[in-house]
C-alpha cells in the first residue's frame, strides 16, 4: 500500500501537530500534555480514582500513577482514602492545583479554538463523526481485543 494511501500518515501527522501545538502552550504553565488531561479531568470529576483517571486520559495505570506522583509532588493534588473502599484513593485538585489547571486550559483552549476554526460547522461535526468511527473501527481490529 503507497504511503500516499494510508490513512495512519495522516492521522499521525495530524497528531503530531496538534501535540507540538500543545506542548509549546503548555510550556509557560509548567505542565506537560499527561498532567494537563490529569488535571483538566480532575477539575471536572474530583474524587476519582487513579483507575478511572487513567481510563479517562487514555493511558496505562503505571503512567498514570507517575502523572500523579508527579503532581502530588508539585502540591498540584491530593490523595485521600476512601470512605467505604480502604484501597481506593480519591484524588483531588489542591488550590494550587486548580490554579495550575486554569492557566493550563487558558493556554490550550486557544490551540483546539484553532484548530476547529479551519473547518464550517458542517466539516467540524463530521470530522469528529469520522474519527469516533475511525477509533472504534480500529479497537475492534486491535489484536489484543478478541
Amino acid at each position: 500500500m503507497p504511503v500516499e494511501e494510508r490513512l495512519g500518515t495522516f492521522i499521525k501527522r495530524a497528531e503530531q501537530a496538534l501535540m507540538g501545538a500543545k506542548n509549546a502552550a503548555l510550556k509557560p504553565a509548567g505542565v506537560t500534555i499527561p498532567q494537563y488531561a490529569a488535571l483538566y479531568v480532575l477539575s471536572e470529576n474530583p474524587g476519582i480514582s487513579a483507575a478511572e483517571l487513567a481510563r479517562r486520559c487514555g493511558v496505562t495505570a503505571p503512567t498514570m500513577n507517575t502523572v500523579l506522583g508527579n503532581l502530588r509532588d508539585r502540591g498540584l493534588i491530593e490523595r485521600t482514602p476512601h470512605a467505604w473502599h480502604r484501597n481506593v484513593l480519591e484524588t483531588r485538585l489542591t488550590d494550587a492545583g486548580r490554579k495550575v489547571m486554569r492557566e493550563a486550559d487558558s493556554r490550550a483552549v486557544p490551540v483546539e479554538r484553532a484548530l476547529a476554526a479551519e473547518f464550517t460547522a458542517a466539516e467540524l461535526a463530521s470530522l469528529m463523526d469520522m474519527l469516533t468511527r475511525a477509533a472504534t473501527v480500529l479497537d475492534s481490529v486491535r489484536p489484543d481485543n478478541t
